[in-house]
């Protein structure tokens, strides 16, 4: 082989290699991410039913006491979401709004009424053919599993 292609091949072929480990990992690091999230936000619903029976505190984030959106805040941190916002309506916007058919244990549940986003539950999956959720509720009551009272409600997620 000429002693000009042996140095072109030499130069080329390292080029190549770049090239393709580099587009290899923006071609995987969406779904690596996507499985990330996914971990992250069950670990946020293990996280959430381990406060159950925790009594409810106006504007207390844990540990051991919490409002709703302490609790939300609290869970998905521990569980390595370091940018979740600390009161429901910040959550709200925080959250990307999902249609409620496709919810998925750990998404997020947000009650409004006139005056904006008032509550936010953890979706906890289908008990007896309705949704249910795990959410502090308001003075006098512990953290628990319910379904929601009203359907003046959506649905948000972190994945």
């Amino acid at each position: 082989m000429p002693a000009i292609l042996r140095t072109r091949t030499l130069l080329v072929l390292p080029l190549m290699l770049v090239t393709v480990l580099v587009a290899s990992l923006f071609a995987f690091t969406p779904a690596a991410d996507a499985a990330t999230r996914d971990r992250k936000v069950l670990h946020a619903l293990s996280v959430v039913k381990n406060q159950k029976g925790d009594p409810y505190k106006w504007g207390a984030a844990g540990p051991g006491r919490f409002d709703c959106s302490g609790l939300v805040y609290y869970s998905f941190r521990k569980a390595g979401f370091d940018n979740v916002p600390r009161t429901s309506s910040q959550q709200a916007r925080f959250a990307d709004r999902i249609k409620k058919s496709k919810m998925r244990k750990g998404d997020l549940m947000f009650f409004y009424d006139g005056g904006g986003v008032y509550h936010v539950a953890v979706f906890a999956g289908w008990r007896d053919g309705k949704r249910t959720m795990i959410h502090a509720p308001y003075g006098g009551k512990r953290v628990h599993r319910a379904s929601p009272w009203t359907n003046r409600w959506f649905a948000g997620t972190l994945r």
